[in-house]
């Protein structure tokens, strides 16, 4: 028999409701047999179905022991029940590292480095920061989802191809460390899309060009960041 778990609150990995569900479907379970299986083979005294069902509704998260003794009942890899991390806690948490390994890798004290795990933003220096991308296995997305950059990414980029490129490329530099040359070529790409894109739907000349138009920029717009790392790995080709 599995040694017991204990009940623990420390957040886990990022999960993924909508995969345990159909994972428990698929094997014809219902919320209760999970539930019993936790009880009985992982030693998690408290499993009740509505704990269960309040896991794939996603209102609450399974901390990292109940994450692997889901796994478990589910007859999957804990990897199969996570999702995409987001935060710095997660990626730290999705590696398998312990924050005091990281806090010395990057030359922080602890209690300076779990603040920032706390408040969600990473605000290490240069140096800082790619010793964390090499230990975390970071991409550049994952960079700029860790200092917490998304959104402020999103807007100077949608200022890019709406107006002058050429007058963001500094500002989207310092939050996306890439060759220069690689930026202007991927900002030149993003304006030309959306430009070609809004003036070929107004060349359809009929009256609902204008509000057809505004349709097409907008979903360019709300998908900016998208757009951005797809036109950059094009280029890095």
């Amino acid at each position: 028999m599995p040694r017991p778990l204990p009940h623990t609150h420390q957040p886990g990995p990022p999960f993924d409701a909508l995969a345990a569900r159909r994972l428990r479907a698929a094997l014809g379970m219902t919320p209760d047999h999970v539930a019993h299986g936790l009880r009985v083979s992982f030693g998690l005294p408290y499993a009740t179905p509505e704990l269960v069902v309040s896991w794939e509704r996603a209102a609450t998260s399974p901390s990292s022991p109940e994450l692997t003794a889901l796994a478990g009942v589910l007859w999957c890899s804990p990897a199969e029940l996570t999702g995409r991390p987001r935060t710095l806690r997660e990626f730290r948490i999705a590696r398998g590292v312990a924050p005091e390994d990281v806090a010395r890798a990057v030359g922080q004290e602890l209690p300076a480095y779990l603040r920032m795990e706390e408040s969600g933003q990473w605000r290490g220096t240069d140096r800082q920061s790619a010793v964390l991308t090499q230990l975390l296995g970071l991409t550049l997305p994952d960079l700029v989802a860790v200092t917490d950059r998304e959104a402020e990414l999103a807007e100077l980029l949608r200022g890019a191809v709406g107006s002058r490129w050429q007058a963001y490329t500094k500002q989207i530099g310092r939050i996306v460390p890439l060759d220069r040359r690689l930026l202007e070529a991927t900002l030149q790409q993003l304006h030309h899309s959306y430009q070609g894109q809004m003036t070929a739907t107004l060349s359809w000349g009929d009256g609902g060009a204008a509000g057809a138009a505004s349709d097409t920029g907008r979903d360019f717009l709300d998908r900016i960041t998208e757009h951005f790392w797809t036109a950059v790995e094009s280029n890095s080709g």
